[in-house]
């Protein structure tokens, strides 16, 4: 899912050029390091084929190290919601682009299911703790420009989910699955370095200042955070699910190959890169809960085309409406939350959010994985799915029309 702004930065007095282009330089390094964040953990889709054939593993067990990347990216969303009133989030961001390229090397060399499942875990850990630190850094670098900075920063974010199953192709093609982690190291490693150059040269601005009670901001906001929990959860859980098993899906029920399986998973991200800025544009023009039971609701209807599509101009067509929608959604929701917190519990409240929305969402493959061993077909398993996420989508209807979806923040 996409990290989108906070609000309430705190401007620079000096608005000199010597600092704009020293923020923009690390700007641009954190750009760099946000696309490999969003590759470590996006690229176990394309390898859980061969990482059933290097150890030996079930369905269910690949399906794990894809959950465990993803769950490592929520659990420490809270914590770091709370380091952040006390420490300068470049700092943290340093931390985690350390704590990656230690990963990634990690993973590279691991001879077992177990190792596997440690490395997707600490890659998945770094990205949590880096898109809760870069989030509002990037909006307080440019506070005349926020806007335009966090659309800059998100599509490299999706640049790297779209370069994801392209990139797994071209190295399982001149080498092994464990190439890809040692380029991931590389890439994070050079990008942390330069990000810590520019950070000693940039005039920083001070970050946080209101947002000092993390756990009164959960207290208080919760109403709003359990919305967007709710709203983006389950779907989140669904999309999940479903991409990370989107090669095999095809080449299992189409059948396709598996090349044209991985260009098809990177159509349906490569529409997300207009996504999220067409999604953002709605989210300013359109009431926030309905734009987003819509966006559910068409997400819905995506999920069981692709179940019933057949051939590969069809499977093109889905593949296309489903990145379209679901990465509508992403900025939708951040929009929705953002605009509605408070400046002094904004990024706090923020935080509990986005940790509770990953915990729940990160089980989708694990899920899946799990129902294929069991022996359930993928088209009855995505059915499934897309059944249960409209029988959410009736529920959240209801209460939104009895005025139980709260749009706007508790006050303080």
């Amino acid at each position: 899912m996409a990290e989108v702004r906070t609000e309430g930065a705190v401007e620079s007095p000096d608005d000199s050029t010597g600092v704009r282009t020293g923020r923009v330089r690390l700007f641009a390094s954190m750009c760099g390091l946000v696309f490999v964040m969003n590759l470590s953990r996006v690229v176990f889709a394309p390898l859980i084929e061969p990482f059933i054939r290097t150890f030996g593993i079930s369905a269910g067990e690949a399906g794990l190290v894809a959950t465990l990347a993803w769950l490592g990216s929520a659990a420490p969303r809270l914590p770091t919601g709370y380091l952040l009133t006390r420490v300068a989030r470049h700092r943290v961001v340093l931390a985690a682009g350390g704590v990656l390229t230690a990963a990634a090397l990690f993973t590279s060399t691991v001879e077992s299911p177990l190792g596997l499942y440690a490395g997707a875990l600490a890659m998945g850990l770094a990205t949590g703790v880096y898109f809760i630190a870069a989030n509002p850094l990037v909006s307080e670098l440019f506070p005349g420009q926020v806007g335009r900075a966090i659309g800059i920063h998100g599509t490299a974010n999706q640049v790297a989910a779209v370069g994801a199953p392209v990139l797994a192709g071209a190295v399982l093609a001149a080498g092994t699955w464990r190439d890809v982690f040692v380029i991931v190291a590389v890439v994070a490693g050079l990008a942390t370095v330069a990000l810590a150059a520019f950070a000693r040269r940039a005039d920083l601005p001070r970050a946080g200042a209101d947002d000092r009670d993390f756990l009164g901001a959960i207290r208080s906001q919760w109403p709003l955070i359990v919305s967007g929990v709710a709203i983006i959860g389950i779907t989140g859980l669904v999309w999940n699910g479903v991409f990370n098993f989107y090669v095999s899906y095809l080449v299992d029920a189409k059948p396709v190959t598996e090349p044209t399986a991985r260009n098809l998973l990177t159509l349906a991200f490569a529409a997300g890169v207009p996504a999220f800025w067409f999604g953002g544009r709605l989210a300013d023009r359109l009431p926030y809960v309905p734009l987003l039971l819509s966006l559910i609701g068409a997400f819905v209807a995506c999920v069981l085309a692709l179940t019933a599509a057949q051939g590969l101009a069809a499977l093109v067509a889905v593949s296309v409406l489903v990145g379209l929608v679901i990465h509508s959604l992403f900025p939708a929701i951040d929009t929705f939350l953002l605009d509605s917190l408070p400046d002094h519990h904004r990024g706090s409240a923020y935080a509990a959010y986005s940790a509770t929305m990953m915990l729940v969402s990160a089980t989708g493959s694990v899920i899946v994985g799990s129902l294929r061993d069991l022996g359930v077909g993928f088209d009855a398993v995505f059915q499934g799915f897309a059944v249960g996420l409209f029988a959410l989508l009736v529920v959240l209807l209801a209460l939104y029309r009895a005025g139980r979806i709260p749009s706007g923040a508790s006050p303080a």
